[in-house]
């Protein structure tokens, strides 16, 4: 999580689009989840912070992230108690979500 936020961004556009589903959609996911616009996710000044610090100063937190529950790579989201890993955790399911093929209106919490 010390690296740079962009490798970590580019990684999971890659997760996402190797199964089919777009870059656009993932930036609606985080936009949903932690308020930046979509054209920051290709934002160069990206190389410039780590990915915790960009989970960390989000604009905009989604209350409604509180509502995403099960598990990521065994370990159940509503369980991580430091904050940051919790919205790595979360990150993380959403966009397992998405890859797997989940509509967008469900994984944004919608319907």
């Amino acid at each position: 999580m010390d690296g740079p936020a962009k490798r970590y961004v580019d990684l999971l556009a890659a997760k996402v689009e190797r199964k089919g589903r777009s870059r656009e959609e993932l930036a609606s996911v985080v936009q949903w989840f932690l308020g930046y616009a979509p054209e920051e996710l290709c934002d160069e000044r990206l190389e410039a912070v780590s990915f915790a610090d960009w989970l960390d100063n989000a604009p905009a937190y989604n209350p409604a992230a509180a509502l995403v529950s099960g598990k990521v790579c065994g370990i159940d989201v509503a369980a991580v108690e430091d904050p940051t890993m919790h919205r790595v955790r979360v990150l993380d399911k959403l966009v397992d979500e998405l890859a797997k093929g989940r509509p967008l209106e469900k994984i944004l919490r919608q319907g």
